[in-house]
């Protein structure tokens, strides 16, 4: 009897056929599994391939005694109990790296929207509200050559310094140990200033966040941290929804304290909090900086060959998570 893995949501067929080469695959009927057919479907499973939004507690492993493996289809894997899983044995996947270049072009797409008013322009000629050119109507921020802070300098962050070097923007960065740079980021490397969040934070145009989700970094962007802000800053977030505190970002954007926010998660998805959606200094994407074809599918890729490395012994190719 082959070994059994259960799939969460449903994949591309090219990274499902990796899984059905080797195992026994079991896939929800729908587009996801609830707990309950988790639970029911994992029994006896070797290993589990999940989403983001797939909570993977120790009650649940609890449930799992033949589980060996989890594999997260994303970069993030807050959703996993590690700790849990170390203790049972349960070796962890994510799919860093090829997500990043995707998540970087959605960052800086964010950035000029909010910056040069697009989505707000968009919506003036959609209701046929377009009075004419004049010289003053829907002034935006300049980017080229205006300073941005990045806060956290790893893959992503990286890749969003090396697009703002085109831009010729003043780079600062901070970030908890020092960044690994490689050959593609000499001349950010040389330009970028790593510098303490509170001096990032008052002297950047924009500020853009891509920090993993921890106890840590929750509403690490609060009320002290937004007043540090110029008046004019764009603050961006393509990381986790949990990293700003959302209701007093929504107080800071409407009594001017910063310029604008682009938001591409938040702290309780799916639901996004009103008191933003009501303001047009605000622009905002449902969770996709990584969604391009190419993206997702080599997401499921690398997540289905990291459960078959895992299950097959072979660990050291997986992308583990540290135990």
């Amino acid at each position: 009897m082959r070994p059994r893995v259960l799939l969460t949501r449903r994949l591309f067929p090219q990274a499902e056929a990796i899984l059905s080469g080797r195992f026994d695959v079991i896939r929800p009927r729908g587009i996801r599994m609830a707990r309950d057919e988790i639970v029911k479907g994992a029994r006896d499973a070797g290993g589990i391939l999940c989403q983001l939004t797939d909570r993977i507690a120790e009650a649940l492993l609890e449930r799992l005694p033949r589980l060996r493996a989890v594999s997260v289809c994303a970069v993030g894997y807050d959703n996993v109990d590690v700790a849990a899983c170390a203790r049972r044995g349960v070796r962890v996947a994510h799919t860093p790296g090829v997500l990043t270049e995707a998540t970087a072009d959605h960052t800086w797409a964010l950035l000029l929207a909010a910056a040069r008013r697009v989505v707000e322009g968009d919506a003036v000629c959609r209701r046929g509200k377009f009075p004419g050119w004049d010289l003053g109507y829907m002034l935006g921020s300049r980017v080229a050559g205006a300073t941005i802070g990045i806060v956290g300098m790893g893959r992503i962050g990286r890749a969003v310094a090396r697009r703002a070097a085109g831009f010729d923007m003043e780079i600062l960065y901070h970030t908890r140990s020092r960044p690994r740079f490689d050959r593609a980021d000499a001349l950010v490397a040389a330009r970028a200033k790593r510098v303490p969040l509170a001096a990032l934070l008052a002297r950047s145009d924009v500020v853009t966040l891509h920090v993993p989700s921890r106890v840590s970094t929750r509403h690490l962007i609060g009320g002290g941290e937004l007043g540090l802000m110029k008046p004019t800053a764009i603050l961006v977030n393509t990381s986790r929804g949990g990293v700003i505190d959302q209701s007093l970002l929504a107080e800071a954007l409407r009594r001017g304290r910063i310029g604008a926010a682009a938001l591409d998660v938040f702290e309780d998805e799916p639901r996004v909090p009103p008191s933003l959606t009501r303001l047009a200094n605000v622009v905002m994407t449902p969770h996709i900086a990584s969604a391009t074809g190419a993206t997702r599918l080599a997401m499921a890729t690398l997540a289905a060959r990291n459960l078959v490395a895992i299950l097959s012994g072979r660990p050291s190719r997986a992308a583990l998570v540290p135990a």
